[in-house]
């Protein structure tokens, strides 16, 4: 049983690598408005119109948990071979059609192997649910700190099993060659939630721990779901429970650290959103994932310091997302004067097919990206376009206007 859970991208796939991001991202914005004084009251009960609304729990950690549970059956149980190992992901044997809902879908979907990256994810988010969700129902977070512990102790009993990049039949690979930075996270979550000498050990002991790593090929970015140390970082800097001042104000310093490098690289763009151009490709696939990400690091800056130079580099990044850009194009759906109408989506696909609904309001397309990986781009005549115009808002362009859970969660963190 892996119902529940986020649809992922366009496709009807399920990551836990990136859903864990994802997830992750949501209840650190829950977090650090309980830890930095933020206005509680905009995460209440009854705020979002939810199924699960007046059950006394805030919608935002509701939503949390539809993602939480099925991260938590997608771990095997005990009893059952890789028990406490967690599958790395579920998705249709052939890629969907456009225009088609999942349950008109007559393609057979299937459960992919176990990976310790997808294990680690679990460990990550599930310790952190533990700490979000013990006010609210102790026996939920009971559950989550118990699989937390079952997959960070089956993750180092098998520290090398990792996703191919080979496994592209129906869905994206999400392969991962490096989980030294899974590892860091999820013993930063789970220290701070249950406050264990062996997790701090791990994190301390971890060449991670002493530094921190915003980005290269010219392009800087923090965090990706594939890069996820940084999120350990957050959390340290946030969640002072169970750190010395002196440890969480390191963590901090490390952050302000990367906010000052994103200040400096919106100083230098014309558009003057936080985000440089890369070497190998000058942006990337998501590059607006990059920007988004950018501005939340940037917020936490601001919260440290009332700094500002952080919070005027976040808000530029907003700007840039809404349409302060080179082709004035706000690529939020229902944003702006020129909103993104038709992203590459199997369900939102009013351009493919009339019987299906446009994007509601709030959905933030990968935005420009000069690899121009799809036929439909490479057919429009943007060959050589410069970065920021390597663009155009059509259901078929996959590679620059596709909608993903880990674009759109850094995107509720700043609104």
């Amino acid at each position: 049983d892996v119902t529940g859970g986020w649809y992922d991208a366009g496709d009807y796939g399920k990551y836990v690598v990136n859903g864990g991001i994802s997830v992750w991202t949501l209840m650190n914005l829950y977090e650090r408005t309980a830890v930095m004084g933020g206005d509680k009251t905009a995460f209440g009960d009854v705020k979002d119109l939810l199924p699960e609304s007046g059950n006394k729990i805030p919608d935002i950690l509701d939503e949390a948990r539809w993602e939480l549970e099925f991260l938590l059956r997608m771990q095997v149980p005990e009893g059952k071979p890789n028990a406490g190992l967690v599958h790395h992901k579920m998705h249709d044997v052939d890629w969907t059609a456009l225009g088609i809902g999942p349950h008109e879908s007559k393609i057979k979907r299937e459960l992919h192997p176990v990976s310790t990256a997808a294990t680690l994810n679990l460990a990550a988010t599930a310790a952190q649910a533990a700490r979000l969700f013990r006010p609210f129902e102790p026996a939920f977070a009971d559950r989550c700190l118990k699989a937390a512990e079952v997959a960070w102790a089956a993750a180092k009993k098998n520290p090398h099993l990792l996703a191919t990049a080979a496994d592209t039949k129906g869905g994206g690979p999400y392969e991962d060659d490096h989980v030294d930075d899974e590892f860091y996270w999820a013993a930063a979550e789970l220290w701070l939630t249950t406050g264990k000498p062996e997790y701090k050990t791990e994190v301390e002991q971890s060449a991670l721990d002493k530094t921190i790593d915003a980005g290269g090929d010219g392009v800087q970015t923090l965090m990706t779901w594939q890069k996820v140390d940084g999120l350990g970082k957050i959390s340290m800097a946030l969640a002072a429970a169970k750190t010395a001042t002196a440890e969480r104000d390191r963590y901090r310093q490390q952050l302000l650290s990367v906010a000052d490098g994103y200040a400096k690289l919106a100083d230098a763009e014309g558009y003057r959103m936080p985000f440089g151009t890369g070497k190998s490709s000058e942006y990337p696939w998501g590059s607006n994932s990059f920007v988004i990400n950018n501005a939340l690091v940037l917020a936490l800056a601001y919260d440290f310091t009332k700094n500002a130079k952080y919070r005027d580099a976040a808000v530029a990044g907003l700007d840039y997302l809404l349409g302060r850009n080179a082709l004035g194009q706000s690529y939020v759906s229902g944003y702006g004067e020129r909103p993104l109408t038709n992203p590459h989506h199997r369900f939102w696909a009013h351009q493919a097919s009339a019987k299906y609904p446009s994007a509601p309001p709030g959905a933030l397309s990968g935005g420009p990206n000069s690899g121009l990986q799809d036929p439909y781009v490479k057919a429009a005549g943007l060959k050589g376009c410069k970065p920021q115009k390597c663009f155009i808002d059509h259901s078929e362009a996959w590679s620059a206007n596709e909608i993903t859970i880990n674009w759109n969660a850094p995107l509720v963190w700043m609104a």
